[in-house]
């Protein structure tokens, strides 16, 4: 679970897709713990896209793009547009390597544009990484990616763990109010 913050990040296309400009503004600080805001769904732009990888099939038929978004949408302070690329091992490497200087592959990669009026961030999942914890974790592949998305999409507000413990409590406690919200139990 990261926030990567890429130069001139832009939208995660396939390889052999036209990138669209990156978006304007850089990321603000909204959603922070510590501050008095209310999460509630709000509407969401959003791109689904998938890699190819093994047991790829398996993802796409769970991720269809109404429930992603209602997954996400639950954690959107404001309105936004938002990517979400699921991937395997090979792509999920590379990305964290540039972007994060880190060789291997993770679970999520946040890359966050603006926080407000309009979130615009992309979202990175990594197929087979999300699988495997799922099951060493003994969660379902629903629960786990649902967990993610909708962690990720905190990031993509500003909200951070890694800042200090009670950054981490916060977002830790809104992130299994949401769950709760969706249906499912705590993810932690």
């Amino acid at each position: 679970m990261a926030v990567a913050k890429p130069p001139e990040a832009q939208f995660i296309a396939p390889p052999e897709a036209p990138t669209a400009p990156p978006p304007r503004g850089r990321h603000a600080q909204t959603g922070k713990a510590g501050s008095a805001v209310a999460l509630a769904a709000s509407s969401l732009d959003l791109s689904l896209q998938f890699g190819e990888f093994p047991g790829a099939a398996v993802h796409r038929a769970l991720l269809r793009k109404a429930r992603v978004r209602r997954w996400m949408a639950m954690a959107l302070q404001h309105p936004g547009e938002m990517a979400v690329r699921i991937v395997g091992e090979d792509e999920g490497r590379a990305l964290n390597r540039q972007y994060r200087r880190k060789d291997y592959a993770t679970n999520v990669l946040t890359f966050d544009y603006q926080g407000a009026p309009m979130v615009l961030g992309d979202l990175v999942l990594c197929g087979p990484v999300v699988e495997r914890e799922a099951r060493e974790q003994g969660k379902t592949l629903e629960a786990h990616y649902a967990h993610l998305l909708v962690h990720g999409t905190l990031h993509a507000q500003g909200w951070d763990h890694e800042t200090s413990e009670r950054d981490a409590l916060a977002m830790e406690t809104v992130e299994i109010l949401l769950m709760g919200a969706l249906g499912f139990s705590n993810p932690y």
